[in-house]
């Protein structure tokens, strides 16, 4: 049979359950647009800038069972998505990203957006591919998916030049993906049952074990459950793994658990004998910047084992799946508890209860902070805990905000909270909470974003109007990039290329046709809340500008810089100290 490149790829997309693409249309993909205009299974989104498409791909799958996907035009359309493929490939999110590339037939040189795309992606992808006949599309498109979504997931290229897709070529046979999955020869690795052992006996003789779980912890909620529940363990999570763990659960502490995580995880972690890590690569913001103390007796799990005792020591190591590994985990597990008569339930009654107690103290302190006439982030937080169904999605940009919802907003479902982390890009949370809900049509979506972060990407609200896409897009609101001011305080007594000044928001609203809410107070907080609920089911998005009160620092940003200054050698650190006391004297 003979068909063209377009009507493969449209074909080989709908096999893997691809549900959206996102891009913008050029003389380079064109063909394959108005392919999938055609099928009954794939949206293909317009966006207004490919950096924004990246980002919508990348929510889509981490909020849905389906890859997110990218159909963009070459080298620029590349370029400006290559932050939020870069995005994708840290945090180890699958993504497939789908580019024309120039003619492969022609003779002439310096073809327009004529360049190396590959080189230019392999630092942030798992592999790419180049397509030379039409033979190559569907079976290509397979590989790049099955390699994008296994082990440790992440963003796969497949460059399809524009003439493979405009002409039509021979292809001997059409495969579904079902068949083509059964001829591919899979070497199951060996089940891990004597590390589990030495896991599980750890675990039992240690007097205060914990739980740290990351993103690739999300997917096994029920077993992390259990065993923390068996051992009575105190569990924090990272940064991207907030929604591993349930937040309203009474053994769930928080983000991190060194000086800079809250109380209640500071506290309960004191003693940590025995830590089970999964799923999680103690990176630099999981660990606020490398300020834990790992015990000795630390259990690894993740499914990439060049983690495993990167950044500290491992008893034991374990590579593999959370979501096969941990079950059997708990098997063992609870056989050895009865065998070796071990109740832990007066240490796990007190563990609870001092977690409490540390969550409502701290949550206490944060009311009773003065936000001068400013909102107070614990009470929009606490607002907004209570409008928010369980099931609704929580989407966070890069800033000061992420720490103040690390700290103040509770989780309760897994995946239901997503934000850029290693990677770590700005202008991620308004195209990323559109998508979310564009893959969650039911369910309510917020985002959370700076107001540095919200002039990045704010212009991406024109999608959520044209397709009436009703979510809120928070946007804590104090004309700075306060992340970085609080930063600069106390080193330099001086802010630098951090101050914003004013934006008038309900500008953006109108040019973008969206609805605009200003909170001004903390009394205006909870009706001003339940008004843009009430639009969003309207099918209309929301742009809630919030008067956010940042004087207050968060433990996080506390705890990094008393770490960062303390690792500087003696003679830096005096010369910094010396020029802030000098700075403020002087002003």
């Amino acid at each position: 049979m003979k068909k063209t490149g377009a009507w493969l790829v449209r074909y080989a997309l709908e096999q893997i359950g691809v549900r959206y693409t996102f891009g913008i249309p050029g003389v380079h993909n064109t063909e394959i647009y108005d392919e999938l205009n055609s099928s009954d299974s794939i949206i293909p989104m317009l966006v207004t800038h490919e950096g924004s498409g990246a980002f919508m791909a990348d929510a889509i799958s981490r909020t849905s069972d389906s890859i997110g996907t990218l159909l963009i035009v070459p080298a620029a359309g590349v370029t400006h998505a290559a932050s939020g493929i870069g995005e994708a490939f840290l945090d180890g999110i699958p993504m497939l990203v789908i580019a024309g590339g120039v003619r492969s037939d022609s003779k002439f040189k310096y073809q327009l957006h004529d360049m190396d795309q590959h080189t230019l992606l392999k630092p942030i992808t798992k592999k790419t591919f180049k397509v030379k006949s039409q033979e190559e599309v569907v079976e290509t498109i397979y590989k790049a998916y099955q390699i994008s979504v296994s082990g440790e997931p992440g963003p796969v290229f497949v460059e399809i030049p524009v003439n493979i897709q405009l002409y039509t070529g021979l292809v001997e046979n059409l495969p579904t993906y079902k068949d083509y999955c059964k001829l591919q020869t899979i070497i199951p690795s060996p089940f891990p049952f004597a590390s589990l052992d030495a896991a599980v006996e750890l675990l039992v003789q240690s007097k205060s074990p914990g739980l740290f779980l990351g993103w690739g912890a999300v997917d096994a909620t029920t077993s992390t459950i259990e065993i923390a529940e068996l051992l009575g363990a105190p569990v924090s999570t990272t940064l991207q793994g907030l929604s591993a763990f349930p937040g309203n659960h009474p053994l769930h502490c928080g983000m991190s658990f060194g000086a800079a995580a809250v109380p209640a995880a500071t506290n309960a972690f004191s003693d940590c004998d025995c830590l089970l890590a999964v799923g999680t690569r103690f990176a630099e913001i999981a660990t606020a910047s490398f300020g834990v103390n790992v015990p000795k007796n630390l259990i690894h799990i993740d499914i990439n084992p060049e983690v495993l005792g990167a950044n500290y020591p491992t008893k034991v190591g374990i590579t593999g799946d959370s979501k096969l590994i941990l079950p059997e985990l708990v098997k063992r597990l609870k056989i050895k508890l009865v065998e070796t008569n071990k109740s832990r339930d007066e240490h796990s009654k007190k563990i609870k209860l001092d977690i409490l107690k540390n969550k409502q103290a701290y949550t206490e302190e944060w009311f009773h902070h003065d936000s001068q006439g400013r909102v107070n982030p614990a009470r929009f937080f606490s607002a907004l805990r209570s409008t928010l169904p369980d099931d609704g999605f929580v989407v966070v940009d890069d800033g000061n905000h992420t720490f103040l919802t690390a700290e103040l907003m509770p989780i309760h479902n897994p995946r239901h909270m997503i934000s850029p982390t290693d990677f770590n890009c700005m202008g991620y949370a308004v195209p990323a909470t559109i998508a979310t809900k564009l893959a969650n049509p039911e369910k309510a979506v917020i985002g959370i974003i700076g107001d540095g972060a919200f002039l990045m990407t704010c212009m991406e609200i024109i999608t959520a109007s044209r397709n009436q896409i009703g979510a809120i897009f928070t946007i804590f609101n104090d004309g700075e990039l306060s992340q970085i001011a609080q930063a600069q305080q106390v080193p330099y007594n001086r802010k630098t290329c951090t101050v914003l000044g004013t934006t008038r928001f309900e500008g953006i609203a109108l040019a973008t046709g969206a609805e605009y809410l200003r909170i001004e107070t903390n009394d205006e907080i909870q009706q001003k809340l339940e008004t843009a609920w009430n639009l969003t089911k309207e099918g209309r998005p929301v742009i809630l500008d919030v008067n956010i009160d940042y004087s207050k620092k968060t433990r996080f940003t506390q705890g990094i810089v008393g770490t960062n200054l303390k690792r500087l050698p003696f003679s830096t650190k005096l010369r910094m100290i010396s020029r802030a006391l000098v700075r403020k004297v002087t002003g």
